[in-house]
């Protein structure tokens, strides 16, 4: 029998019953040999078979088994700012619509450069917004931003000469120094952006891609994250930028762990650690592999998490990450394949 699926670009394509068995127990096996951790059993590779190759093109839950959804750049899918919004909308308005129209567990304010260091020269305007849609509101409202310490490096507009260019001239203590004076940078951006959020009432901070400028960057977050969480009552989200933390400094460690290299369940041990209380894991979709071989191998990493966290895992489901294709509109038969199989199988808490 062929069943109609997707590449992980997010081209239409048809594989047979044994071909999607095949690819799925590829990226099961691809994720716990990298990772050192569990295979999926192979009760879970079947049911997650029965899932991708399910006739109807949207899959949907059992009553009773829904999950909670938080997300990132809430507001700008709705206010003209970006490609997404079909009518233009003021923040205030794209959170009611997020609540009362779409019936959202959780919304999010943020500006639609995301990134912190251009946040914290507006972050009294964006206390304004957070203060007005929290007295008009019912669902948490959260505050996004991108940490991405790469914008703190000239070659991005920042002052701190950039640590690649350095490596480039074997100049690597320097480019560790580099990486240290921005990240402290980074840690007093955010302790500023959470006490102006948190007087204006927000209900807690989510900081998507996190990572995405390596180790350094997950470290002064986290560190972050420990004074935050020590001085206010918000709750973090924390959505890492891939599967595994890149090694650009590669000798920074956290509770004695080395952070270049962590796969998503040393991730999420140490955002717990450091009192974040939800964990985002994030899965890169590969593009030349199949959506089979791609569910398997998230599938595969996200168990890992909630097998061995105690707070909620949220697991980043979108364009081009959690096991979804790499396109701009994603398909909505893989998009609910997903999320059934993150919720049945890895038994997420959250998306």
């Amino acid at each position: 029998m062929e069943v109609r699926t997707r590449t992980g670009s997010g081209k239409l394509i048809t594989m047979t019953i044994e071909e999607i068995r095949r690819d799925i127990s590829d990226g099961v096996n691809d994720a716990a040999e990298k990772a050192h951790i569990p295979p999926l059993s192979s009760d879970e590779q079947e049911h997650l078979c029965e899932i991708v190759a399910a006739k109807t093109k949207i899959v949907a839950m059992e009553p009773g088994r829904e999950v909670v959804l938080t997300r990132d750049g809430g507001v700008h899918k709705y206010t003209g700012v970006c490609r997404y919004a079909g009518v233009p909308l003021s923040v205030e308005q794209a959170i009611w619509i997020g609540e009362r129209f779409m019936g959202f567990d959780t919304m999010e304010l943020g500006i639609v450069d995301y990134n912190m260091k251009p946040c914290k020269a507006v972050a009294m305007d964006e206390a304004h917004h957070m203060e007005n849609v929290q007295m008009s509101s019912i669902i948490p409202v959260l505050y996004g931003v991108q940490p991405n310490l790469g914008v703190y490096y000239q070659s991005m507009g920042g002052k701190w000469p950039s640590p690649m260019e350095l490596m480039a001239k074997m100049k690597v203590k320097e480019a560790k120094e580099v990486q240290e004076k921005a990240g402290e940078d980074l840690r007093r951006d955010t302790i500023y952006l959470a006490r102006t959020m948190n007087e204006a009432g927000a209900d807690g901070l989510n900081f998507d891609s996190t990572a995405s400028a390596g180790d350094m960057e997950f470290y002064y977050i986290l560190k972050a994250i420990e004074q935050i969480t020590a001085e206010t009552p918000l709750k973090i989200e924390i959505g890492m930028a891939g599967e595994m933390v890149q090694g650009l400094h590669s000798e920074i460690t956290y509770e004695g762990k080395r952070i270049a290299g962590m796969w998503p369940k040393e991730q999420g041990q140490a955002v717990e650690k450091a009192g974040a209380s939800i964990f985002g894991p994030a899965v890169t979709t590969k593009i030349g592999k199949s959506f089979p071989w791609s569910i398997g191998r998230s599938v595969t990493f996200v168990k890992s998490c909630t097998d061995n966290l105690k707070i909620p895992v949220h697991p980043n489901l979108g364009m081009g990450v959690g096991g979804i294709p790499m396109t701009d509109t994603v398909p909505v038969d893989v998009v609910t394949r997903t999320a059934k199989a993150m919720v049945e199988i890895a038994e997420v808490d959250g998306i």
